[in-house]
């Protein structure tokens, strides 16, 4: 496949996402993750747990398990209020996404399980079209996916390891058209994908019946991409390079502790997650050709970003109502990893308040469906810096996941 890509294509990688508080990352992948705002490691119960704790597909129905989801994702428009001029104001286009994603378990093989998952965990699109964000975010899209074989070994009654590999395939495009009022205009675009491998560990402890603690950790990976990219501009006369051109961010490292605790008919999931953003520390970007004309220059300088690590604080609530029916509930606070220094319109990111709500209900012994609704509130934010000087408010996001589980 012919790949556009460039530096700036990248970037996308790491500052379009749904998820704004989290950088670019999707914690929610499943209905009962969704229904719990994230809190579904240590309680995880279903075939889920190949991707959330695979060290506890041990503990899991001994038959092969099916989960299947679909989310629905809506990112409500931004408004950006200038402090300097209501001719910088804009308001980014609102977004609508659907994400599948499915999850396997093994039936248990002299103590060993197997799983498999396939989710989306980053991703996501900003688009404004006012001339003052667009000059650096006229277009922002990228979409990740995952797939992930795991395998469990159940050491001893009360402890549990698993370890799997991640493959992550990433498409992104990235479009900007910058243009001043003398009429000079500049613009810029790229689109491609990559293949990259990773791999997690996963440690379950059981050490009472109703206690369960789970450690799980996400390795950094390294995204590299090379392809083709497109620089274009209208000074002096009208003028357009095509080279090759490559740059490595990072897809970052995440490490969960979760602590599960069933009293009576209730589970309550306590997690913490830290998402090692520090790793995103500039943009730097390579041509195979040099750069000569002074206005497509722009794109040439290295992008600082210098984001900081960052924790997600989540809580988890099942309760089982009857034999057939367990409702859920969730809150969860996300820190954003964006500093006021390098927040862009790509990813004008902010803290964020997580709560949720769901169900699910038992058909019959093998089938069962459920249904969560997850609201994420961003906390409006006011910056100042080299490009903005300004209040973001409004960002939300409203995400809606139906699943099916079938166990055979």
């Amino acid at each position: 496949m012919k790949k556009r890509i460039s530096v700036l294509v990248l970037s996308s990688i790491v500052i379009a996402g749904s998820a704004w508080a989290s950088g670019f990352r999707i914690p929610e992948q499943s209905v009962d993750s969704v229904a719990k705002a994230g809190a579904n490691v240590a309680s995880a119960t279903n075939a889920s747990t190949s991707y959330y704790n695979p060290a506890k597909m041990v503990q899991t129905k001994d038959a092969w398990q099916f989960e299947g989801a679909l989310t629905y994702i809506n990112l409500p428009a931004i408004s950006y209020d200038d402090n300097r001029t209501p001719l910088f104001n804009g308001e980014s286009k609102a977004e609508n996404f659907l994400l599948p994603t499915f999850f396997f378990v093994s039936p248990d093989m002299n103590n060993f399980r197997f799983g498999l998952s396939a989710t989306a965990p980053f991703g996501l699109s900003k688009r404004w079209e006012q001339p003052f964000p667009r000059s650096t975010a006229q277009e922002y899209s990228l979409h990740v996916y995952e797939i992930n074989p795991t395998v469990a070994y159940k050491t001893c009654d009360y402890l549990s390891l698993a370890g799997g590999v991640r493959l992550l395939y990433a498409s992104a495009d990235v479009s900007s058209l910058a243009i001043r009022s003398d009429g000079l205009m500049a613009s810029r675009y790229m689109d491609g994908d990559a293949y990259e491998f990773g791999w997690n560990l996963a440690a379950n402890v059981r050490p009472a019946k109703d206690v369960n603690i789970a450690i799980t950790y996400r390795s950094n990976v390294d995204m590299d991409l090379d392809g083709d990219v497109t620089l274009a501009t209208n000074t002096p006369a009208s003028f357009e390079m095509n080279t090759g051109g490559n740059v490595t961010l990072p897809a970052p490292a995440v490490l969960s502790v979760s602590l599960a605790y069933t009293f009576g008919p209730a589970t309550i999931d306590f997690t913490w997650d830290r998402t090692f953003w520090s790793e995103y520390e500039s943009i730097d970007f390579h041509y195979d050709n040099p750069v000569l004309h002074p206005v497509l220059q722009v794109f040439t300088a290295s992008i600082p970003k210098n984001w900081d690590d960052t924790s997600g604080y989540r809580i988890g609530l099942d309760y089982v109502l009857n034999d057939s029916v367990t409702l859920m509930a969730g809150f969860a606070y996300d820190e954003s990893p964006i500093p006021e220094d390098t927040l862009g319109f790509e990813l004008p990111g902010s803290d964020a308040w997580l709560y949720s709500l769901g169900f699910s209900y038992k058909v019959n012994e093998k089938i069962e469906i459920g249904l969560a609704y997850l609201y994420d509130y961003k906390e409006d934010r006011t910056v100042t810096n080299s490009t903005i000087n300004g209040e973001f408010t409004d960002a939300a996001a409203h995400l809606v996941s139906a699943g099916l589980k079938y166990d055979f």
